[in-house]
């Protein structure tokens, strides 16, 4: 998975990720936003490569979030979320995947 950085983040409409995410899931706003942020907080820690794309192993990304002491979710759920929100983004055209 890779984050472009030819897209900002404000083109991310928060409250319809989180609307598709929720009705994807069907788990509460609350709990995504949650995971939501660690994510965010997980991507800014990675490293850029040459060509300023990160790469995230999402094994890695989900181990990170399930620590938090604040994330109440299981393993399969918090994918499930990160999953429907890569659909998002994929769809949007914000994000891309690596070979």
């Amino acid at each position: 998975m890779s984050k472009e950085q030819g897209q900002p983040q404000s083109e991310i409409n928060e409250q319809e990720l989180v609307a598709y995410i929720a009705a994807e899931t069907k788990v509460d706003a609350k709990s995504i936003q949650l995971v939501l942020q660690f994510e965010q907080k997980f991507i800014d820690s990675a490293q850029e490569d040459a060509n300023g794309e990160v790469e995230i192993d999402s094994d890695e990304l989900v181990d990170y979030i399930l620590k938090q002491q604040t994330v109440k979710l299981d393993e399969i759920t918090v994918e499930n979320i990160l999953e429907a929100e890569m659909e998002y983004l994929l769809d949007k055209g914000i994000v891309g995947y690596i070979d």
